[in-house]
């Protein structure tokens, strides 16, 4: 893990950005978490925290999960391990960058064989292609339960998808209390 928190390979990548700053990987699991969280990678807020989902997504993500901040934190029961460890930058309209390749590429299976949980949520589409190889988000946690109990795609928990979660209203109503109860199910058991 300290590989990783020193990871410098994207400096120069990162320098030419928008927001030209220095890569700051944001590691946050350790051996042995039963419940693994895989984003795309961290937004400039949890950049500059270096705390993984410190923000409204965050919250929205905690509340889709059933738990409160104390145990989203805990390193020992939840893993969260996006697609990059670091903030990827803006593009020229000000939209997030896709996380770099090289990051999953460089580092994923490693960290995976720490990690191995016993139930990985998929947030967001760079995260289930990696995992899943589907390419279409709303098609993906469309068809969760043939990826439950062991994996849940979800949306991103972005404000940005409030109206994805208005329109899908059966995300809430099916999917969540089946999530929050394998959760809760799996956080509970020795």
């Amino acid at each position: 893990m300290d590989d990783i928190s020193g990871c410098a390979l994207c400096a120069a990548r990162f320098a030419v950005t928008k927001t030209a700053h220095r890569p700051r990987p944001v590691v946050w699991f350790r051996p042995g978490a039963r419940v693994l969280i895989v984003g795309q990678a961290p937004g400039m807020q949890v950049h500059q925290i270096g705390r993984p989902f410190a923000d409204r997504s965050g919250e929205r993500l905690r509340d889709w999960m059933g738990i409160d901040a104390a145990t989203f934190y805990d390193r020992d029961r939840i893993a969260i391990l996006p697609m990059a460890f670091c903030f990827p930058g803006y593009d020229a309209k000000g939209s997030d960058l896709p996380p770099p390749p090289l990051c999953a590429e460089t580092w994923r299976a490693q960290a995976l064989a720490l990690i191995q949980p016993e139930l990985t949520l998929l947030v967001g589409g760079y995260a289930q292609s990696w995992h899943l190889g589907t390419k279409n988000v709303t098609a993906t946690v469309s068809d969760w339960r043939r990826h439950a109990p062991r994996n849940f795609p979800l949306p991103h928990p972005s404000w940005r998808n409030t109206g994805w979660l208005r329109r899908h209203p059966w995300f809430e109503e099916e999917l969540l209390p089946e999530l929050k109860a394998e959760v809760a199910r799996i956080l509970r058991e020795p």
